[in-house]
């Protein structure tokens, strides 16, 4: 798939802070994060939705979400985390992703209108996908 941003992070022509990456899925950091640490977590094959995920890969994909789930919340010194998908409505890019949010009681998040923010610098993004990666390398 030629157009799609995450199939050309996946191949490394585009950059991303990513958190995670091997043979079954990346994750990086979303680039308009509800917060610090809110990652996006693809398969490396170009599937647009969840009914197009080979059912093999369903297992291994949700499994690093559930890891991705643990470290974020860790390395973020969140309460817990939002873990969702969008298929086709509302899904920016047709290519499926998980997201991955940190929360925390009061946030500012109410229903699904969102503000979206940016990281300070690209240091503080680096910072972010360090920590992240650390929590799951130690998962």
């Amino acid at each position: 798939m030629t157009d799609c941003v995450f199939c050309s992070i996946v191949q490394g022509e585009v950059p991303a802070y990513l958190v995670l990456d091997d043979p079954i899925a990346v994750a990086f950091l979303d680039t308009r994060p509800l917060f610090p640490g809110h990652v996006l977590l693809v398969p490396r094959g170009h599937h647009r939705t969840l009914t197009d995920l080979p059912s093999e890969l369903i297992g291994p994909v949700f499994e690093r979400a559930q890891r991705l789930a643990g470290a974020v919340q860790s390395a973020t010194g969140a309460a817990g985390t939002f873990v969702a998908m969008n298929n086709t409505v509302s899904q920016s890019v047709p290519h499926l992703h998980v997201h991955v949010v940190p929360r925390n009681k009061r946030d500012g998040l109410r229903g699904f209108f969102w503000p979206r923010t940016t990281y300070r610098d690209d240091a503080h993004a680096s910072e972010v996908a360090a920590a992240i990666r650390e929590r799951l390398a130690s998962r």
